[in-house]
C-alpha cells in the first residue's frame, strides 16, 4: 500500500499544501499565532508520517529532499 507512488505524490502534495498555509498564516497573524501553530504542527504531523512511510520504501528520498530543501529555502525570506 505505502510503496505506491501515487500515495507518496499525495503526501508531498499535502506537506506542500500545509507549508503554504502555515506561512501564509505566519504572514498574516504572527509566527506565534494559534493558527500558525496549528499548521506547524499540522505539517510536522505530516512530514513524519511521510517519513515513516519512507523507510518502508527503497529510492524514493530524492522527492522529499527536493520539497525540504525547498522549504528551508523558503523560510528565511519570509524571516526577513
Amino acid at each position: 500500500m505505502y510503496k505506491d507512488s501515487n500515495y507518496q505524490s499525495e503526501m508531498i502534495e499535502k506537506i506542500k499544501a500545509k507549508r503554504e498555509l502555515m506561512i501564509n498564516s505566519a504572514n498574516k497573524f504572527g509566527f506565534t499565532s494559534e493558527k500558525t501553530i496549528q499548521y506547524s504542527q499540522e505539517l510536522d504531523e505530516l512530514i513524519n508520517h511521510y517519513q515513516r512511510v519512507i523507510g518502508q520504501t527503497p529510492n524514493s528520498n530524492e522527492e522529499i529532499k527536493f520539497a525540504f530543501k525547498h522549504m528551508t529555502m523558503i523560510w528565511p525570506k519570509v524571516l526577513i
